[in-house]
């Protein structure tokens, strides 16, 4: 059976060797050195200043969204648009800290928010903050829903954790709002295992971030932050100066391990995005042209395609039933992502009216799947997977 990943590392052999003799020479594993190098190194490749490392992408996104929180940037109640279809941890963190959870449909086309779908959404709600998803690396016309944002005053917070190293009109995923968030697990571009950032160009978001991070104390802020913070709060007691808690906050730090990994792996991290890149367009060109089966997802419009899984939209559910059943055993496929929000039961449960009817994220739902694209793909497995993609299955 071709899996979703082969490996939990690019160049995993390697990979766990010097993971072996970081652990044997350290002398401490608790977030330290290791993750500020990664930090201040992931920040210089994503083209941002700032990045805060975490220890998954759902703690990223749930850490900016307390963030803005925690300096007043938004309050509670307050109306948060979401990629409809996302994964979870995109949306339970608007529910849980008491924002209101609105979602916005996609286009078949990209699988991704647009500014008309977005527009759409705002008409009926007041939006105060965007939380877009680049789903699978792929987006929309991002320079269009920026500028609406910008008219209307609506903050955007990108969730880029399927889609890192993306570039569109000359700017990479991520970039394009107040703050994005990532993912390092090991299904993703770039594994630590377990691990994720909030990368911004607002210091002060950067340093909430952090404190949000570790219980809501000053312990990760360095010395100059030290002192600057307990200076405004007025703490001088030497004994509790480590233990004062400045705001809401959790433990979402990672570890020494999560960041050694992260430094080896972003020595690869532009080899990992040219083969996906190279084997997405391999099975586009193949599999996309049958129009027949499938609706085409368009990516001449990125000029990086950097592919987290590549998506089968069916024209029909019995097209994807005959697809899941050639699968069977053969290729691991996965619904595309979480599906549409508005279906879950949690959202069901929480946000109660509040979906989109005959939407294409539905449709998406209904009759999407996807199979694993990743660096370690051979051509063999490529050649299969065409294959089996390309088959003739309304003749069947």
């Amino acid at each position: 059976m071709i899996p979703l990943v082969k490996n939990v590392f690019f160049k995993e052999k390697g990979t766990k060797k010097k993971l072996c003799r970081f652990i044997e020479k350290t002398d401490a594993l608790s977030f330290g050195k290791e993750c500020e190098k990664f930090e201040n190194s992931f920040a210089l490749w994503q083209n941002r200043k700032h990045a805060v490392f975490f220890n998954s992408g759902s703690s990223a996104n749930l850490a900016i969204l307390q963030t803005l929180l925690n300096l007043g940037t938004i309050k509670r109640g307050d109306s948060v648009a979401f990629s409809a279809l996302t994964w979870a941890t995109n949306v339970m963190p608007i529910i849980e800290l008491g924002l209101k959870a609105i979602p916005v449909d996609v286009e078949i086309e990209t699988l991704n928010v647009s500014s008309r779908t977005f527009k759409s959404a705002t008409e009926k709600n007041p939006i105060r903050v965007l939380f877009i998803t680049h789903l699978l690396g792929f987006c929309g016309d991002m320079e269009k829903i920026q500028s609406y944002c910008k008219e209307k005053n609506i903050l955007i917070l990108e969730d880029t954790c399927e889609a890192l190293g993306t570039v569109y009109k000359g700017k990479k995923l991520g970039n394009f709002g107040l703050a994005s968030t990532f993912s390092f697990f090991a299904a993703h571009h770039l594994s630590t295992i377990e691990g994720g950032a909030v990368c911004t160009d607002d210091p002060k978001l950067a340093r909430m971030l952090k404190i949000v991070r570790a219980h809501g104390w000053d312990r990760n802020l360095g010395e100059d932050g030290q002192k600057k913070i307990r200076k405004e709060f007025g703490v001088s007691d030497s004994l509790y100066a480590k233990y004062t808690f400045y705001d809401l906050g959790y433990n979402l730090r990672p570890t020494e391990i999560s960041g050694f990994l992260g430094n080896a792996q972003l020595s690869h991290l532009n080899t990992i995005v040219k083969k996906r890149e190279s084997n997405f367009k391999k099975f586009a060109e193949a599999i996309y042209t049958r129009t027949d089966l499938y609706y085409p997802i368009q990516s001449n419009h990125l000029d990086v395609i950097s592919n987290f899984a590549f998506p089968i939209i069916c024209k029909t559910k019995e097209i994807r039933d005959s697809i899941i059943e050639a699968c069977n055993k053969k290729v691991e496929i996965r619904p595309i992502v979480g599906g549409d929000m508005t279906k879950q039961p949690f959202f069901k449960k929480y946000m109660k009216g509040s979906q989109i009817i005959n939407s294409t994220s539905s449709l998406i739902h209904e009759q999407g799947i996807y199979f694993g694209n990743n660096p370690d793909l051979s051509n063999s497995d490529i050649k299969i997977l065409i294959s089996i993609f390309s088959h003739d299955y309304k003749k069947n």
